[in-house]
């Protein structure tokens, strides 16, 4: 296999992982954008964008910020080195913004979800960090009734 193969394969720049579901189940307050400490492999195995995003959730722990329960699959091409596909992984942020997500947990009814994870163009992996509070059911059916309107509003004006 060529250079360019192998290169192309790879998520250069752009989004490594998604958690698509976080935007229905969650109303985002605000982002924050956090780097993430990552083990050669596991960054590897990122830019192979086969990450999943879906049930993690940061926290703080010992006055630090952390990224629990994101899934990041075992490179595959013979590397000896394991990590935990599971492992909780240690987020950076400055002291300002990490005082401001501290608050946020310590509120009612706000947590920290992670949005996306991406690489910057320095070739550094980044993760979105929302600051959300949950929804309600008649909160997730009141919007996607708006977006079913949006686009039928939207269709009608286009047949026009």
């Amino acid at each position: 296999m060529s250079k360019d193969k192998k290169k192309s394969e790879f998520i250069s720049h752009g989004v490594a992982a998604q958690n698509r579901k976080a935007r229905h189940d969650y109303k985002i307050l605000s982002t924050i954008e956090a780097g993430i400490v990552l083990r050669g492999v596991e960054v590897k195995s990122l830019r192979l964008g086969r990450a999943q995003l879906t049930e993690a959730w940061a926290g703080e722990r010992d006055g630090e910020l952390y990224l629990f329960n994101m899934y990041v699959p075992e490179y595959q091409a013979g590397v000896l080195s394991r990590f935990e596909t599971r492992g909780m992984r240690k987020l950076l942020v400055k002291r300002k913004e990490r005082v401001q997500i501290f608050n946020a947990i310590g509120r009612e009814r706000q947590t920290i979800v992670p949005l996306d994870i991406f690489f910057n163009d320095r070739g550094l992996a980044k993760v979105t960090l929302g600051i959300a509070e949950g929804k309600q059911k008649a909160d997730k059916r009141q919007a996607a009734a708006e977006r079913d309107w949006q686009r039928d509003k939207a269709r009608m004006l286009r047949n026009r």
